[in-house]
């Protein structure tokens, strides 16, 4: 990496931040001495300081840096502008398939003659194991302890009490679920203990330690660096789309796909399209039962009808200093459901005071401060600046803000409260869609009895059989948390209870959470609802969350699938996501996943109908949801800096297990051939071909609108009838070792055949869900990986014919590796998920995109014709494509470094030359 005061063109406005340490210097951005500084957003000026302290003329020049001045001028532009985050965080379904890569970028150096250890991260990168911990056990079976003065079931409408015997239980269920977690995730742990050790500036936070995000709030975010004696703002990408929840604090980031971070770890800036960026005004104070996640979940809707897909949202007000940072955070960590690219706010007291009480150094503090506000960089949110004057301008009055839920399929469908009951039957009915299920009239009362041990119980459809407070958008948040706590409290002394068959699961993002829950005195009762604590990680929101009973698993599906629901406080609920068997999936704070757990059902209007009842009256949830006088008053007392220190300070140490890992000292990865878990990549085997037109190509699949990377790539559980299944059966394993798709991203056989293995995809050459298609010269229907399988033999390329937002949800990597293995040479879309697209070109795939105004349908594209795609020798971003049948489509390769990755058949193709050549 060039050192910047010695080439930098702008050296000269470096100056100390305290003239007491000489040493310790910064870009002043006021020695500019150029007013236009001062009326950029303040995101934008994340990236200016950026451009400007790493100006060396070669990656990053002075034309970069006057056009992001001249903002104003060029948002509209498509002006591409290279980024140099401060740092990379990954999280391990992400992480181990990128030193995957990296292990096996190694290889290819050393077999064309370069060195190996060329091959190694320049930018810090942290690492957090979150994805891997599954809900195999939750609430602990004991014998029932009835209260005296609860009567049983049938007389008053809630299940008998049961008694857990303190803490310690909820322990146990945590400790069988992370030894299964190591069980069978042992050779990923010691593969990644491997990296962090061959690797340089790579840290490994150690499974058990909590969500990427959160950890990232409360620990590894900076706000400032201090590094090799600068001051600089922290700033970062990350392989996980919420990487945007860490914008809330001022720090600018988000989500990018693991190869374009696997070249960001290299030391190439990420060449982005200068984003427009839309201001966000809150106003108002927010209803005292309102939670930040009603909060949130208004907001996605608002800002999904605004339109901000590939733009940066940036929050100002007066309503915004009235949030707290976790407030702030759960906001800004939803910003892909509403489909911007970043959702910042800037650094403020809230924000020093958060980095206060979460144990951060005071010297820290003193520099952080001192140096935002030296900058133009720190904000007071009671003041409109000048910085929104050029902006479009939206607002939100907190006041409008009624409780709500998202779903049933997707996180921008709010809901709420009040409208739930109507709003789902409405869906049961509905045609087959986002908002629909197409359920017949005559099967709408269904009902199935089941028996549960020794006990019968029924289901109808909106019947909640999995209840998860999950998720960092919501466990990060002390208010919710201890609002969960607090309403769980109330309604055990009310004699409320959940039904023993519900799911119920509370996964903390840290083990800060866990600490104050128990320190408040409402663990017990989140444990007596059965919630509880059944590992630290994303679990239940990423669909870890492992099986439901045999006997509720046959109920749903013994009359042809009864649309029973999930509920979690998580961020997405897309159709697949959270357990094959809930269809219906409803996002929801805390305190609400516990009142629809206690309902048994969404079907229930709270205002209305009653929670319960014993020999009182009838019990509302009115009349045991908290405060937030009452949860401010348990916050002030129960979450303090001292928790903050006392849990972090051992976090990159992990527990007994991880500390026994054995791991390599060799810097090439000695791979096992026998191994299911890392396998080296086929990526490099055509690392010496050019790419070529695409001719005669078949269509593989034929989709429709927002087909998501779940469904491209699902993270869950592999079917026992799926091609994954069948390949780890024939080396030996059986079901209960067969883990998830996510956790096999190391092994390039499996996912290639997880590759559309969601059983909720929706193929038009199938005519209904699964993940099957139509051998096109066969006329065979079959599994997507046989199909594919097949042309390849044969010698076939193959396309992909998509709606709108291609790609959508995730950043999956895997959502374009797995294509690209399967001989997929191109997409055809009407729109593409921002990080998808840059995806498909980094794996050397072609976004094709249908012109304004066309579709499959317009041009009468049935999926059957024979495709050729001529690539010119000349390419220029945006091009128009001839096609053979007379109609132009849009190459999607939006800026010349994409071209760029393209002509070398991949980023990491790109990276691998530029690495020998030097």
């Amino acid at each position: 990496r060039r050192t910047a005061v010695m080439t930098n063109p702008y050296a000269g406005i470096v100056e100390p931040l305290d003239p007491e340490r000489p040493d310790h210097k910064f870009y002043n951005l006021s020695m500019l001495k150029d007013d236009r500084y001062g009326r950029l957003p303040f995101s934008v000026r994340v990236l200016l300081e950026a451009a400007l302290r790493n100006c060396d003329e070669f990656l990053v020049k002075k034309s970069d840096v006057e056009n992001i001045l001249n903002w104003k001028e060029t948002q509209k532009k498509s002006v591409e502008v290279p980024f140099r985050p401060a740092r990379v965080i990954l999280q391990d379904f992400t992480g181990v398939p990128a030193v995957v890569d990296f292990a096996a970028m190694r290889d290819a150096v050393k077999k064309l003659g370069g060195d190996p250890e060329k091959i190694n991260p320049v930018c810090p990168a942290d690492l957090v194991i979150d994805h891997s911990i599954q809900v195999d056990f939750n609430r602990k079976q004991v014998t029932a302890h009835v209260h005296n003065e609860i009567l049983s079931w049938k007389e008053c409408g809630c299940w008998p009490l049961v008694e857990i015997q303190g803490h310690r239980d909820g322990l146990h269920i945590l400790q069988k679920n992370q030894d299964l977690e190591f069980e069978r995730n042992r050779e990923r742990f010691e593969f990644l203990k491997w990296g962090s050790q061959a690797f340089k500036k790579m840290r490994i936070i150690p499974p058990g330690s909590g969500i990427v995000h959160q950890v990232n709030l409360e620990y590894l975010a900076r706000v400032v660096f201090e590094q090799d004696g600068l001051y600089y703002p922290d700033s970062l990408v990350g392989t996980d789309s919420h990487t945007t929840m860490i914008d809330g604090l001022g720090v600018l980031g988000w989500g990018v796909g693991g190869i374009e971070a696997e070249a960001v770890m290299l030391g190439q800036p990420i060449s982005m399209v200068l984003p427009e960026v839309i201001g966000y005004r809150m106003v108002g104070i927010p209803d005292k039962l309102i939670t930040s996640t009603d909060i949130v979940l208004t907001v996605t809707k608002h800002l999904r009808q605004v339109g901000v897909v590939g733009k940066f949202v940036e929050f100002f007000g007066e309503g915004v200093a009235q949030l707290s940072i976790a407030d702030r955070a759960t906001i800004a960590n939803m910003c892909p459901e509403y489909g911007a690219t970043a959702a910042f706010f800037p650094v403020d007291n809230v924000s020093i005071k958060y980095l206060e009480q979460t144990g951060r150094d005071a010297d820290k503090l003193e520099y952080i401060e001192k140096y935002l506000k030296k900058v133009g960089m720190f904000r007071d949110y009671q003041y409109v600046k000048s910085a929104y004057v050029s902006l479009q301008v939206v607002e939100m009055d907190l006041t409008t803000v009624v409780p709500c839920c998202s779903g049933p399929k997707r996180p921008q469908d709010k809901v709420a409260v009040t409208d739930m009951k109507k709003d789902f039957e409405a869906c049961l009915g509905a045609k087959q869609g986002f908002k629909g299920f197409g359920v017949a009239p005559e099967k709408h009362s269904n009902c199935v009895n089941f028996a549960y041990n020794g006990t019968e119980f029924s289901l109808t459809h909106g019947s909640v059989v999995i209840a998860a407070i999950t998720s960092c958008t919501n466990t990060s948040n002390p208010s919710v948390m201890l609002g969960a706590g607090l309403l769980a409290k109330k309604a055990v002394e009310a004699g409320l209870s959940v039904k023993p068959y519900i799911k119920t699961s509370l996964s903390p993002g840290s083990g800060v959470v866990t600490y104050y829950l128990k320190e408040s005195g409402v663990m017990f009762y989140l444990a007596q609802l059965g919630f509880e604590v059944v590992g630290y990680g994303c679990m239940t929101c990423i669909g870890n969350s492992g099986p439901l009973p045999e006997p509720v698993v046959e109920a749903i599906t013994k009359v042809g699938d009864l649309v029973v629901t999930g509920v979690l406080s998580g961020n997405r609920n897309f159709e697949g996501r959270v357990h094959p068997n809930t269809r219906a999936n409803y996002l929801a704070s805390p305190p609400l996943v516990i009142a629809y757990a206690i309902a048994g059902t969404v079907c229930i209007d709270f205002e209305k109908e009653p929670l319960g009842w014993n020999p009182r009256p009838e019990i509302f949830l009115r009349d045991i949801w908290p405060t937030r006088e009452e949860i401010q008053d348990v916050e002030r007392e129960f979450v303090i800096p001292a928790m903050f220190k006392e849990v972090y300070e051992k976090i990159e140490k992990g527990n007994e297990r991880w500390s026994n890992l054995k791991a390599s000292s060799d810097k090439l990865y000695s791979w096992d051939p026998n191994s299911t878990y890392i396998k080296s990549p086929p990526f490099f085997d055509g690392l010496l071909l050019p790419p070529r037109s695409i001719m005669n190509a078949h269509v593989l699949l034929n989709l429709g609108d927002s087909v998501t990377t779940d469904h491209i790539s699902p993270a869950g559980n592999i079917a026992r009838n799926s091609s994954a299944a069948r390949y780890l059966s024939k080396r030996g394993l059986s079901p209960r070792d067969f883990n998830s798709y996510g956790s096999r991203r190391g092994n390039d056989a499996v996912m290639a055949r997880g590759t559309f293995a969601n059983i909720r995809l929706f193929n038009k050459f199938v005519g209904k869900q699964g993940p099957q298609t139509l051998h096109l010269p066969s006329g065979e229907m079959m599994d997507v990986f046989d199909a594919a399988e097949k042309y390849q033999q044969d010698g076939v390329p193959l396309l992909v014919l998509a709606g709108k937002e291609y790609g959508s949800g995730s950043s999956r990597d895997w959502a374009a590796k797995g294509p690209f293995l399967l001989g997929i040479k191109a997409v055809l879309a009407e729109s593409y998920e921002r990080i998808h697209r840059s995806n498909l070109v980094g794996m050397g795939i072609i976004p094709l995109e249908y012109l304004p105004g066309e579709t499959a349908e317009t041009l009468g594209l049935t999926g059957r014709e024979r495709f050729n795609i001529i690539i010119p020798e000349l390419l220029v971003p945006r091009m128009k494509l001839d096609t053979e049948k007379t109609f132009q489509a849009c190459m999607r390769f939006d800026t010349d470094v994409e071209l760029t990755y393209f002509r070398h058949g991949g980023i990491l193709n790109y990276m691998i030359r530029k690495m020998i050549q030097q």
